[in-house]
C-alpha cells in the first residue's frame, strides 16, 4: 500500500470517528467516501475508499475501510459495501469531478430542513454564509437509492455545487479533501442548528444586504480552506492521543 493511500485511509477513519463523537451518525448507516488515484496515479473517480457495511463509525479503522471500483468490485479489504452507499457514492464520484470526498449523513439539524416544504438554509448568519452559492436542493424524494439511475439523478442535481440537501432524507457534502469536506459538514450542521433555534423563538430571521453577502462570500474563499486545515489537523491530533487505534 502506498504511503499516500494509507494517509487517505487515516483521514477518512478520523472523519468517521469524529462524526460519531459529534452525533452526526445514525446507527451503522450513512457513508463517507474518498476517491483515490488509479494504480497509474491518475484520478478518474472510479476507485474510492468507503466505510464498511455494518460497522459503527466509532469503531472504524484505517484498515477496515473498503477500496472498491465503480462496478462494486472490492479491490482491498475484507468487508463489503452497503448497496445504497455504492449507488450514491460511485455515481457522484463519477459524475461530479470536483467531489473527491463525499460525506452523506442524516445529521439532525440539517436533515430537519429537508423535511420542510421548500426548506432552505437562509443566508442570515456567518456560518451559513460559508455556503452562500454552494448549495443545491433536491426537492423530490426518490426513495432508497438502490440503482444507478437514482445515483445519477443525485449527481446531476449536485451539479457544480458542493452541498446537496436531499428532500425528506439528509445531506450530502463534497469537497477536494477529507479535511475540506468534514469542515463543511461540521459548520453546515452548526448553521442549521442556529437557524432551528432561532426559528423556535418565533421571531423573524434577520436579513443581510446583498452587498455584505457578496463581500463575505469573497472573504470565505480564503478563510474557509485555512480553517479546514487547522480544524482537521486538530481533530487528528486529539484522536491520536485519545483513540490511536483508528490508525490501525
Amino acid at each position: 500500500m502506498s504511503a499516500n493511500l494509507q494517509e487517505q485511509r487515516v483521514d477518512l477513519a478520523c472523519a468517521l470517528r469524529w462524526a460519531a463523537r459529534m452525533g452526526m451518525h445514525e446507527g451503522v448507516d450513512n457513508h463517507f467516501s474518498l476517491a483515490v488515484a488509479d494504480e497509474d496515479g491518475v484520478m478518474r473517480g472510479n476507485r474510492f475508499l468507503i466505510n464498511p457495511f455494518g460497522w459503527h463509525w466509532s469503531e472504524v479503522t484505517a484498515s477496515s475501510l473498503v477500496l472498491c471500483d465503480d462496478k462494486g468490485k472490492v479491490l482491498e479489504g475484507d468487508n463489503i459495501v452497503e448497496d445504497t452507499a455504492f449507488y450514491i457514492h460511485s455515481r457522484v464520484h463519477m459524475g461530479v469531478p470536483s467531489a473527491t470526498c463525499v460525506l452523506h449523513t442524516h445529521m439532525p439539524y440539517a436533515t430537519s430542513i429537508t423535511l420542510i416544504e421548500d426548506g432552505r438554509l437562509e443566508m442570515c448568519e456567518q456560518n451559513a454564509m460559508m455556503f452562500d452559492g454552494r448549495i443545491a436542493y433536491d426537492d423530490e424524494y426518490g426513495g432508497v437509492a438502490l440503482d444507478e439511475d437514482e445515483g445519477d439523478r443525485l449527481a446531476r442535481t449536485v451539479g457544480n455545487k458542493s452541498i446537496l440537501f436531499m428532500a425528506s432524507h439528509g445531506v450530502l457534502v463534497s469537497g477536494p479533501s477529507v479535511a475540506d469536506a468534514f469542515n463543511d459538514l461540521y459548520y453546515l450542521e452548526r448553521a442549521c442548528m442556529f437557524q432551528a433555534l432561532a426559528r423556535a423563538q418565533g421571531g423573524k430571521l434577520r436579513s443581510i444586504p446583498d452587498s455584505v453577502r457578496e463581500h463575505t462570500r469573497q472573504q470565505m474563499v480564503t478563510v474557509v480552506p485555512e480553517v479546514a486545515d487547522r480544524h482537521f489537523t486538530a481533530l487528528r491530533r486529539i484522536l491520536d492521543q485519545t483513540e490511536p487505534g483508528y490508525r490501525a
